[in-house]
């Protein structure tokens, strides 16, 4: 079941990190030595065992040549580096995230969602340097070291509250714990300042080394602002609060001092740089998935089709779904109440009772049987035992067309907001169903196509576009949101 279920944990990986003294260590890139938790041995094996769950929970791109494109680039880059006898991997991931990360050991990820919005084989060539700046430099080792220091304790809140918290929704991280197996939030820490600066250092270099124009750094930066520009207009259009952001920039610093440094870094390099690949890069996008991909279940409107799993559901007017690899959430109009939705995990039963038992845990309750719309379903309502004495449980448990059990949890900011919610999330629970003829229709994936620049612009582009703000987003995803005009004819992006 993919998309549904739990998000990779960091912490499995730095947990098995954290349990050497550490020893000296040379770095490749500053001929150092340091200390470290990690011999190179070790970074290869946990980057290698981390790798596997990374491909479980996100899923890849099911395309050989997108795959061949992007690992032939990062080999090139690779092979210039400070760590050019890795055996480097590099995957796109099946993701409408923005984003990009790395593994120790020579692992690289970019998501299809990060390449939907670059315009050049040496914007992405800017993304997948700065990554393995970050391997070459040893920066997860060097994390992994300051955490055993530190005397990493507690895990981070599972992913699976990690949306809803964010927005004050309490309960959200109760859920996860009761349904993830394994907790964790987010994916990759932070690096540190010096480290993401070293990071632009180091991909500046193996661009300028792979004859590619450093400057085109600046130029994903600007593009992935431009994102987050784009987010934060329709958050204040439709009168909600400005993303907080889970892209690229999100975990790499992006303030005006970095541009200026980066800036600084790219005019050092002098050099012939003409080709940019805009014509190889917009060939191996084309028929790339955008946003969600139907292995990911399709939000249209206020519907989510999910194909693989033969089920849909509908949000109640205003209110937003958030489609999560962990979970789906169905959250109000105010922000502070959502009903969340996750399949639960097989080994905690088949029938209703033994998910109950298995997963939610109660000391007592109460079971009603139902019917939602000709599907199967068991409503709990109970508490159980904690160290902090007896908590309250309320979920609802539906058999799938496919025999999966799945569980309706409602979450929110405090007693007051669940009540008034109350009737939308009964509303959305209720709208549960196995897909429809209608249904399956409705749910077709987006892809990106390249045509040429109508004299009607971006306007006449967005007539025939199924994109929401299609406008806005066409102009977007070919680099010119804050303005400009591409030429007549020119090749550019359009969804379909």
């Amino acid at each position: 079941m993919t998309h549904l279920l739990h998000r990779l944990s960091p912490w499995l990986l730095a947990a098995t990190l954290l349990s050497g003294c550490g020893s000296a260590v040379i770095n490749p890139v500053s001929g150092q030595a340091e200390r470290s938790v990690m011999s190179e041995q070790d970074e290869v094996a946990q980057g290698a065992q981390a790798h596997q769950q990374v491909l479980q929970e996100y899923g890849v791109v099911r395309d050989a040549r997108v795959q061949t494109y992007v690992n032939n680039l990062g080999q090139r880059l690779a092979k210039l580096s400070h760590r050019n006898q890795l055996q480097w991997h590099f995957t796109v991931l099946d993701s409408p995230e923005i984003n990009a990360f790395a593994l120790p050991g020579g692992y690289v990820y970019v998501t299809r969602g990060i390449m939907a919005y670059l315009q050049t084989e040496a914007e992405l060539a800017g993304v997948m340097g700065h990554e393995i700046g970050h391997v070459t430099a040893r920066h997860g080792a060097q994390r992994a070291t300051r955490q055993q220091d530190a005397g990493l304790g507690v895990l981070a809140a599972s992913v699976l509250g990690a949306v809803l918290e964010s927005q004050g929704i309490s309960g959200a991280g109760r859920l996860a714990s009761d349904l993830s197996q394994t907790a964790a939030a987010g994916y990759v820490a932070s690096y540190g300042r010096d480290q993401e600066l070293q990071a632009d250092s180091l991909g500046a270099e193996y661009l300028a080394r792979t004859a590619f124009d450093p400057r085109n750094m600046i130029n994903v930066i600007g593009a992935l602002k431009a994102q987050e520009r784009f987010a934060q207009d329709q958050a204040r259009a439709a009168g909600r609060a400005a993303p907080s952001g889970s892209s690229w920039l999100a975990s790499h610093p992006s303030n005006d001092q970095r541009l200026q440094q980066i800036t600084q870094l790219a005019a050092q390099y002098k050099g012939n740089y003409s080709d940019e690949g805009r014509a190889r890069y917009q060939h191996i996008t084309q028929g790339l998935a955008f946003g969600e991909s139907a292995d990911q279940g399709l939000t249209r409107g206020q519907n989510f089709y999910h194909s693989e799993l033969g089920i849909a559901l509908t949000a109640p007017a205003g209110w937003q779904i958030q489609n999560e690899p962990s979970q789906l959430a169905l959250v109000n109009a105010t922000g502070d109440a959502a009903l969340m939705v996750q399949v639960a995990p097989p080994k905690t039963g088949s029938t209703h009772d033994e998910v109950i038992r298995n997963l939610l845990k109660p000391s007592q309750g109460r079971t009603e049987r139902l019917s939602i719309n000709g599907l199967p379903a068991t409503r709990f309502v109970g508490s159980r035992t904690s160290s902090q004495g007896q908590q309250a449980i309320e979920a609802t448990l539906v058999t799938g067309p496919r025999q999966s059990v799945y569980v309706f949890t409602p979450a929110a900011k405090n007693a007051a907001a669940l009540q008034q919610a109350r009737p939308g999330l009964v509303q959305a629970q209720n709208s549960f169903r196995a897909l429809t003829a209608q249904d399956r229709a409705a749910a077709k994936p987006w892809v990106i196509q390249t045509t040429s620049y109508p004299a009607g612009g971006f306007a006449q582009l967005a007539k025939r576009s199924p994109l929401p703000q299609a406008e806005a987003q066409l102009r977007l995803i070919n680099g010119f949101y804050g303005g400009g005009e591409p030429r007549p004819g020119q090749a550019v992006k359009v969804v379909e």
